[in-house]
């Protein structure tokens, strides 16, 4: 080992993944498509997201007419608030329900922090822990393709297509 580093004791390190992007918009407007049905369904995978934005608010993501054909479930994503501060960061707890293995991997943790840079555009950080969750972390991380996936990366791309031009990156 190279002098002046230290070996891992733990088997497994934390696995955090943050994902940035710049959108031209106010953070309000950022603020409510994160968090209300009328802006998620108009984004990444269209389905209806819905928040108590409370400390200890219920969060749960709605699956489309298309996921439940598949054979997802009404429910496939849940969750907690644990902070809201609108315009500006929410802290969540986050479950993937697509499956028993993806139910059993339990609650990650994402943090939203809208950040107005003073020149017109915000800064759209989305922090994903998911520690002991491997099949969420690579579901997160994952690449656009005609089978579908996409994570967060491709999520937020069209995320700042749909408030930059009115259209998503597939409309």
């Amino acid at each position: 080992m190279p002098p002046g580093t230290k070996e891992s004791l733990t088997p497994q390190s934390p696995v955090t993944k943050v994902f940035e992007v710049y959108i031209k918009a106010p953070a309000a407007t950022i603020w409510d498509a994160i968090t209300t049905p009328e802006w998620t369904t108009q984004y990444g995978y269209r389905a209806t997201s819905e928040y108590d934005l409370r400390a200890g608010g219920a969060f749960r993501c709605h699956s489309t007419q298309e996921m439940r054909q598949l054979g997802l479930p009404e429910i496939i994503i849940d969750g907690e608030v644990i902070e809201a501060r609108p315009p500006n960061k929410l802290v969540q707890t986050y479950r993937f329900m697509f499956s028993e293995a993806t139910k059993a991997e339990g609650f990650t943790r994402i943090t939203w922090d809208i950040e107005n840079t003073g020149r017109g555009f915000c800064r759209l950080t989305v922090t994903h822990e998911t520690a002991g969750a491997p099949l969420a972390g690579s579901m997160i991380a994952g690449k656009f393709s005609e089978q579908g996936g996409g994570g967060w990366s491709w999520i937020l791309s069209d995320l700042k297509s749909l408030l930059e031009t009115g259209k998503t990156l597939a409309g």
